[in-house]
């Protein structure tokens, strides 16, 4: 077992390095990967990039990263795929945010009872839990809104 699971991380750290850091810009320290690069093409790049963060989170559910640290990769994801909706300046911020290479460090971390959840951990969990209620009650407060306002009962 201890085995299959030294594979599966060599995997991703591999895969890691291959999307976010395996190109250097020379003169300077910036390095980027094939994320940013398949982003350029609508759709191959957040497919890519969705696909292997599947198997990143699937990794940490299996090691037993606690529950509140996989919020916070969750979190690091969807700030990826969000600035990743905007052409052009996306791929920009892929090369600057790293989202994998964030979830791969909180992974190595945490696993396995590495480490205890901190208070960062927390508060970017708590942020992320109330976002997603603000988000998926909004539409609720905007119909309710308008049938008080307009009568529509």
């Amino acid at each position: 077992m201890a085995a299959a699971r030294l594979r599966r991380l060599t995997f991703l750290r591999r895969w890691t390095r291959w999307l976010d850091s395996v190109f250097r810009i020379p003169g300077t320290g910036i390095r980027f990967g094939w994320d940013p690069i398949l982003g350029l093409v609508p759709g191959l790049g957040d497919i890519a990039t969705a696909l292997f963060s599947v198997l990143l989170l699937g990794h940490a559910f299996s090691v037993k990263v606690p529950p509140i640290v996989q919020i916070r990769m969750l979190a690091n994801l969807v700030v990826d795929m969000v600035t990743g909706l905007v052409p052009g300046l996306g791929d920009l911020l892929d090369v600057a945010w790293k989202a994998n290479t964030r979830n791969l460090v909180l992974l190595e971390r945490y696993a396995d009872g590495g480490a205890r959840p901190g208070v960062l951990d927390w508060l970017v969990s708590g942020v992320v839990v109330a976002t997603a209620i603000v988000v998926a009650l909004t539409p609720l407060v905007v119909i309710a809104w308008a049938i008080t306002r307009f009568g529509l009962v």
